[in-house]
Parts: C-alpha cells; sequence; structure tokens
C-alpha cells in the first residue's frame, strides 16, 4: 500500500504544499528510503539529518535545515504523536477469511489450526492442535509448533525450531504517542519478526514484532518459559535465557549471551558477546562482552560479590 503525501498530511492534519511523492511506509531516520516517511524527535539523533534518504521527515522547524535538499521537511511541534497517527495507513488489515498454506512434503497439520492468507510451510513442519498463523507467515523445514502456539502476519520462523505451547510471536510491541492532555496515542507496529534456524522457545513467551524493519532472534538461541522480548530487539546466536526474564526495546545481544532468570535490561542498549547477566541482574546501560555481571544495576559479578560480603558484615555488627 502507498500514499501520497497530501493524502498524509490531511490525515495527520498538517498543511503541506510542494512536490508530491508517493509514500509506501514509514522507517527511522538511518534507515528509510527515498520512498519512506520518517521522523525527527530527539536531539541525539542530530547528527543523523544530513545523511537521511527519507522522502519527508516530521520535524520541528528549528531542526529543519539540517534535513538534505532531496527529503521534504513536514514542519510541526509534535513530530511523534503525528507518526503515530500516520503509522495507522501502514498497519497490515486484518480479516476473519483464511486461506490454505503452500506446503512442502511430509508436512502434519492438526484439522484444529487456523491459517491466514498466503501462509508457507517447509517439508516436515509438525503443528499441533489449536495454533494460529496470521497472513504471510513463512516456516521452514522440520520445525515443531506445540498446541496453541499464535504467530501474528508476516512472522517468519526458520528451519529445525520447536516452538511450546502458548507462546506469541509477532504481538504488537509497547508504543504510544502522548497528547499534552495526557491520552496515549498508538503507534502501530508494522514492523516483523524473525526466528531462525534450530531456535527452542518455551511455553507462554511473548516476542513482540518490530515498530519498523524486524524484531530478530538468532540462530541457535534457546529461550525458557515465560520470556518477554519486545519490539526490536535482537538477540545474538546461541544466547541463553532461563525463565521470566524481560527485554525493553531495542535491546541488542550478542551471540552466545547467557541471561539468569528474572533479569532484565532497559532499552536501547548493548550486551557484547559471550556476557553472562546473573539471576535477576537489572541491565541499565550497555555492558562489554565475556564478562559476568550481577545486581541491579548490573555490576561486574566479583564487585558485586563483594559489596554484599560488606553489607553481611556490616549487618552482624554488634550495635
Amino acid at each position: 500500500m502507498s500514499y501520497t503525501l497530501q493524502q498524509i498530511t490531511q490525515t495527520i492534519n498538517l498543511t503541506y504544499q510542494g512536490q508530491e511523492k508517493e509514500i509506501t511506509g514509514i522507517h527511522t531516520l538511518s534507515q528509510a528510503d527515498e520512498t519512506e516517511l520518517s521522523f525527527f524527535n530527539s536531539a541525539k539523533y542530530l547528527d543523523q539529518l544530513p545523511y537521511t534518504k527519507a522522502a519527508a521527515v516530521l520535524i520541528e522547524e528549528q531542526y529543519a535545515k539540517h534535513l538534505p535538499k532531496s527529503t521534504i521537511a513536514l514542519i510541526t511541534d509534535e513530530p511523534y504523536l503525528k507518526l503515530a497517527i500516520a503509522s495507522k495507513l501502514f498497519a497490515h488489515k486484518l480479516e476473519s477469511k483464511g486461506g490454505h498454506p503452500a506446503m512442502g512434503e511430509g508436512c502434519d497439520i492438526d484439522k484444529r489450526v487456523r491459517f491466514g492468507k498466503n501462509v508457507t510451510l517447509g517439508d516436515n513442519v509438525i503443528i499441533l492442535a489449536g495454533c494460529y498463523l496470521g497472513d504471510n507467515v513463512s516456516i521452514g523445514s522440520d520445525t515443531l509448533l506445540h498446541p496453541n502456539v499464535t504467530l501474528y502476519h508476516h512472522t517468519q520462523i526458520g528451519s529445525e525450531c520447536i516452538i511450546h505451547s502458548g507462546t506469541v510471536i509477532g504481538s504488537d510491541g509497547y508504543g504510544f504517542a502522548h497528547t499534552r492532555e495526557g491520552k496515549h496515542i498508538k503507534i502501530h507496529q508494522n514492523g516483523i519478526a524473525i526466528v531462525e534456524d534450530s531456535v527452542e522457545i518455551g511455553a507462554n513467551c511473548a516476542i513482540d514484532r518490530a515498530v519498523f524493519g524486524a524484531t530478530i532472534i538468532k540462530e541457535g538461541t534457546k529461550l525458557d518459559n515465560l520470556i518477554q522480548i519486545a519490539h526490536n530487539c535482537i538477540i545474538g546466536e546461541h544466547s541463553l535465557m532461563a525463565s521470566q526474564v524481560g527485554l525493553s526495546g531495542s535491546t541488542i545481544l550478542g551471540r552466545n549471551v547467557v541471561m539468569g532468570g528474572k533479569s532484565g535490561t532497559a532499552g536501547h542498549l548493548t550486551i557484547g558477546d559471550f556476557a553472562t547477566i546473573a539471576a535477576k541482574g537489572g541491565v541499565t546501560k550497555s555492558l562489554e562482552g565475556n564478562k559476568t555481571y550481577a545486581g541491579f544495576p548490573a555490576i561486574d559479578h566479583k564487585l558485586w560479590l563483594r559489596i554484599q560480603a560488606k553489607l553481611s558484615a556490616l549487618g552482624k555488627r554488634k550495635k
């Protein structure tokens, strides 16, 4: 689907006069191409403005001078709110009508599975009762879905994966823009979720689709039960997560990261390769790889142990 700039600005109640362009979607400043709309709402991304390839950017007037000449400035004092309103235009149109999947050889599909349109299955896929696969879902060969797994539209699952009961992949991320009156306007999550080959996902996990682009669980990763992966996270190859881990949006994990039970992260940070986060560790900033961390906020594990020993000694002192 696509819309003209005139149609978009009318929808979001902005005045625009100038060159007409066809807009096919919305993306970030660094990722948008010549047919996409973007937005600017934080000075920390100022250095990206001169290099964006976006067709048009929702932006405050004071920053518009930094845009390249090829990019149209859509002037507003509420760029993030206007983005939220515009995002609805590009949301996938849901409908209850389904279709029959394109299947490879040797598939075993329970009759109580429901499919959307244009679903594609590889060879030897097993899908048990109560699962739902939305429009344009794809699953690689030799993958197993236990009962009552839900894959939202455009979700991509690799080969030789195992997904346990109750897990939901591709649900909306938690994103809202806020009006001056305190109302919360939904930012429609128009990205996708990708699970690569040989991933195992436990029961009752929730993996959100991206706002733009993709949430990605890379090859060989193993997730325990009851884990939350927020929008636009990238989980590196062969990572391990114990039960009740929670990742905030746009967290990036390197390869072979280990996260203990009930540990979690703030958003927009990176954890390096082969890092370990101990149980209940709270990651509030980016961390180097090849180290073990503990506590809240998460610090070097050996330092955390020394601090705990000193606190214990203080507690044992006689008054």
